[in-house]
Order: C-alpha cells, then structure tokens, then sequence
C-alpha cells in the first residue's frame, strides 16, 4: 500500500487530507471521497487529554494510528510530531513501531517545542530523518520544516533557509517536504520550483482554493489540526449557549445520529 500511496503525490494534481484524529473522524473522511487518511497531531493528542507538542507517549498515539488503520480501507499517514524522543535509537524503533501499526507514512517535525521560534539544527535533524528510514523501510517520510510557521530568522532569508533544509532532509532519506505557515502563490510556488520531491502544504481558512495551489506544483495539501478545532468549537458554543441563554442552535447542524452510527457498524 506504500506503494500506492507514494503514486497520489502529484504536482498539480495533489493528494488531498482532511485530517481525522480518531476512529470516527477517519471513518467520516474516508466515507467522503478520501484517497487517504492523515492523523494529525493535535487532535488525536487533544481527543486523549494531552497537548499537542510531544506530549503523549508513543505507545498511545500509535494506539490510536492502529485503530485508524483498521477501520479505513485507504492508506494512512501517521503524524509523529517529534518521533516521541530526541534519540536516533529511539526512532528507528519508532519507524518499525508505525510501519507494524498499520501507516504506510508519517509527518515528521523539526521544531524545538520549548523554544517558540527554534528549529533543531539541520544536521541534527537530518540524522533523526535517516534513522527513520532505517527503521521504516519504505515508510513514506513527509518531513515538516517549521521556518515560516515559527518565523524563524529574517523573513527575507526564510526561501533559503526552507530549501536549505529540504536539500539536507530528502539527502538524509525523506520524501517529501510538508512546508506549513506558507500559503501566497508566489512563495509557494518558488518552493515547488527548487524541491525535487513533492511539496505539502497547509491550507485553511484564507488559503487559496485547492485549484490554485494544484496549478501553483503543490502535490498535497492538508487541513491540519483545523477540523478538529472547528469541532471543539462547536462543542463550545453549545456549551456556553446551553449556560447562557438556554437554547441550542449551535446543534443545528450536526450529523445525524443514524448515519454517525451507520459508520461505525
């Protein structure tokens, strides 16, 4: 399935991922049209009590990719954050423990969680990245660099600083490069430009459409941890309008209780 999950990376026609962070989510992505599924981060993280930012344990967020696994029948990317340790050693078992999970991919991060606009050094990372690949095989590695995201640097060095990085990254075994924080077609497109590997973007509210991005090179396009915040806060507005004023409209449109039920048959 890796396989066939490294064929929907396609400048121009890019893998799309409403990223689900738990069994019900995946079931409803899955049953929309996904050609996959992503986990993401802070949402499975959320959803178990945690935050989001290496906070959880890897046994229990590769519990959660293991029950996301079987309940779809499309490939699944895992986000790991961090890979759970700083250790090289560490992530080579994280890599075989995904890969044993059910994922045929995963998100890998080089911020440092501490330290707002600090990214680990790239020779640090690239080492983490090449013992993934020990550990992962054919695991499809999407290596997430933070530099617009966390406003690192001078933003008039941040272009090179990005590419810096993703030569370094797919040199040391990655296969993509995820380049979140970034979304004027301009910059987008000098990164799809100078990346010999597909480039993911993050999208949302304010992004442009899928179709610009698509004719910007971009060969995947995730929606992060938005979904799962725009379902929270759903949760919020019932709760304080049920406290407040005593009515319930923010139900209105929920999905149905059949068709919630129905997917988890």
């Amino acid at each position: 399935m890796t396989t066939d999950f490294r064929a929907l990376h396609v400048p121009g026609d890019p893998l799309l991922l409403a990223n689900a962070w738990d069994v019900a989510s995946a079931r409803i992505v899955a049953a929309a049209g996904a050609r996959a599924i992503a986990t993401t981060s802070a949402g499975a993280a959320w959803s178990l009590g945690y935050p989001d930012g290496d906070a959880i344990d890897r046994d229990t967020a590769l519990d959660l990719v293991r029950r996301v696994t079987a309940a779809v029948d499309v490939p699944v990317t895992a986000d790991i954050e961090g890979g759970y340790s700083p250790k090289p050693t560490d992530l080579v078992e994280t890599a075989a423990a995904v890969v044993d999970a059910g994922a045929v991919g995963v998100n890998f991060e080089d911020c440092v969680y501490d330290e707002p606009a600090a990214l680990l050094p790239v020779e640090q990372q690239a080492e983490r990245i090449a013992a993934l690949r020990t550990g992962g095989g054919d695991l499809f590695i999407n290596a997430r660099t933070d530099v617009y995201l966390r406003g690192v640097g001078d933003p008039a060095a941040r272009l090179d600083e990005t590419l810096r990085r993703a030569a370094a990254y797919l040199a040391a075994g990655a296969d993509g490069l995820f380049v979140p924080g970034v979304t004027d077609l301009e910059t987008v497109r000098d990164l799809t430009a100078s990346i010999d590997a597909p480039v993911n973007i993050l999208a949302g509210p304010g992004a442009p459409p899928v179709s610009a991005l698509a004719d910007a090179g971009v060969a995947r396009i995730s929606l992060g941890s938005s979904i799962a915040a725009a379902a929270y806060a759903v949760a919020d507005r019932a709760a304080h309008e049920l406290f407040g004023p005593g009515t319930y409209d923010a139900l209105a449109d929920g999905l149905d209780y059949p068709t919630l039920n129905t997917l988890l048959s």
